[in-house]
């Protein structure tokens, strides 16, 4: 018998705040119809002091049992943001503990904005190999709206940053949004380019005299790192995925659905055009911002409520990170025997 593991369910949950093209236009000095039009950006989410990332993760896997008793799950996996509620903290574990999966193994998976698509390899494998693992919990949160400081315009690429959270049920043998092949890309060029250059190792020693902007997200050298970045961008994104439809089994032509990490809807467009699908088949996450690796679960909740995601389309997930990675996971949506 050929195994599989399928996609039970996905939930998401958002906070109430909202930081609109008006405010970014105000605190960052860029013209709003910059930001509505060059951006992509109508609103983000902000997350005020009461949600923490594990309880915004937590919220978010709860939508996603949907009704599967917490204890059934054999693993919780955090994949979201690293900028966490502590420093040097297991986010996985108390996502365990906060949704009563008492039953479950925790660990973390880190690639920054590229982990939630690459994580369903690792755990189909995972899966796969070990038959104990019935049903795992996949989660993504972000709260790095804390680490934007739009006074800095070098680090204009982030003021899309928004907070909230996705989380995704997977389930061995389910025979349903089977998760197929992926690809990965991956440029260490730029693994040093974008950081909080206030919290690590390399500083311990300045502590006591960081600068106030070196708490936030920063980009070494923009000038430098656009030179390098702006002509390979599309080719690896293309690239990437043609690799894990190719690795699936299948052809561009055969691609029903665009599930991405939030971006401009040019660079969107530009990616449907490359599988021949019109705007309909993906989501423009315009009005949430980028919530890190959470984006793609974002993109296929909202293609399902809207009646763009159907069973019978082949999914193409695809994110970026920066690091810099590319990396898309292929899943056969609805009913299969793949």
């Amino acid at each position: 018998m050929k195994h599989n593991v399928g996609i039970r369910s996905i939930g998401s949950y958002v906070p109430a705040g909202i930081r609109d093209s008006l405010y970014i236009s105000q605190a960052s000095g860029i013209p709003e119809p910059v930001i509505r039009d060059k951006f992509g950006i109508k609103q983000v989410h902000k997350a005020g002091p009461e949600d923490t990332v594990s309880g915004m993760g937590a919220k978010a896997a709860l939508k996603a049992l949907d009704g599967l008793p917490p204890e059934e799950l054999d693993l919780v996996v955090y994949c979201g943001s690293e900028y966490k509620d502590y420093y040097m903290f297991n986010c996985a574990a108390r996502i365990k503990e906060e949704i009563g999966a008492k039953n479950a193994a925790a660990f973390e998976i880190h690639n920054l904005c590229s982990a939630g698509v690459y994580a369903l390899k690792i755990l189909k494998s995972m899966m796969l190999q070990d038959e104990s693992l019935k049903r795992v919990l996949l989660v993504s949160s972000s709260k790095e709206g804390d680490l934007i400081n739009y006074a800095d315009g070098d680090s204009r690429f982030m003021f899309n940053f928004g907070d909230g959270a996705a989380a995704a049920v997977l389930e061995r043998d389910l025979g349903r949004n089977v998760i197929l092949e992926s690809a990965m890309i991956v440029d260490g060029r730029f693994a040093t380019d974008v950081s909080v250059p206030g919290v690590g190792c390399c500083n311990r020693d300045k502590i006591d005299t960081i600068a106030h902007e070196d708490w936030y997200l920063q980009v070494r050298d923009l000038a430098d790192m656009k030179a390098r970045l702006d002509p390979i961008t599309l080719d690896h994104f293309c690239g990437v995925m043609d690799q894990a439809v190719t690795r699936s089994g299948y052809s561009n032509s055969d691609v029903g659905f665009l599930a991405p990490i939030c971006m401009k809807k040019s660079m969107l467009l530009g990616l449907l055009d490359h599988f021949g699908l019109p705007e309909e088949k993906s989501f423009l996450l315009d009005e949430y911002g980028h919530c890190q690796s959470a984006d793609c679960y974002l993109a296929m909740e909202e293609g399902v409520r809207h009646g763009r995601l159907v069973d019978g389309d082949l999914v193409v997930t695809v994110a970026a990170g920066t690091g810099y990675s590319w990396a898309s996971t292929v899943i056969q949506w609805g009913p299969c025997n793949v």
